[in-house]
């Protein structure tokens, strides 16, 4: 499939109803959608009807009706869509965020300790995330990397937090041979 150019409210309202049809597996009722990006029901609707368009929607009909995101809206945000993904905790001034799950780490400039920053991509809204929030994140399910620091930026379209690095611990094991 060819690459689809979205808006920046495009993807915001795609990228919102994958994260709440991941939660529950059901259609997501407009209304949902419109309180998690914090928009009008009837811009949800009309943002529908081109994302039906470009075949990344489609409309579930009935009283448990609502939308459901297609094959093509994960390829479209690049968000692999699997069975049973991973939990790995993110934590914003020491309290546990339930609702949010981290999807990616981006490890940027680590040649330059004073400079660290990371790219956390987060299935869920960063809008909670402020300017020198301190985050933790991990430990990852392999690894067991556990990340500490700042916000230092956020990119609310894509749900990423950049990061102010202020330690990455994983614990050393013993090889086993």
């Amino acid at each position: 499939m060819s690459t689809i150019e979205l808006t920046a409210s495009q993807k915001k309202i795609l990228r919102a109803l994958v994260d709440l049809h991941r939660e529950t597996e059901d259609a997501v009722k407009g209304e949902d959608i419109a309180d998690e990006v914090d928009r009008n029901p009837g811009t949800i609707r009309n943002q529908m009807q081109s994302l039906k368009a470009l075949q990344l929607v489609e409309g579930v009909p009935g009283p448990k009706g609502g939308y459901k995101p297609t094959a093509n809206a994960f390829d479209a945000l690049g968000v692999q869509n699997m069975d049973q993904e991973a939990e790995v905790p993110i934590a914003l001034d020491g309290e546990l965020l339930e609702d949010l799950n981290v999807e990616e780490i981006d490890l940027a400039s680590v040649h330059h300790p004073e400079l660290c920053r990371a790219e956390i991509h987060v299935r869920g809204s960063v809008g909670q995330f402020h300017e020198g929030d301190s985050v933790r994140v991990g430990p990852t399910p392999l690894s067991k990397l556990v990340i500490h620091g700042s916000v230092d930026g956020k990119d609310d379209t894509n749900n990423i937090l950049i990061l102010k690095l202020e330690s990455m611990e994983a614990p050393a094991e013993e090889p086993e041979h």
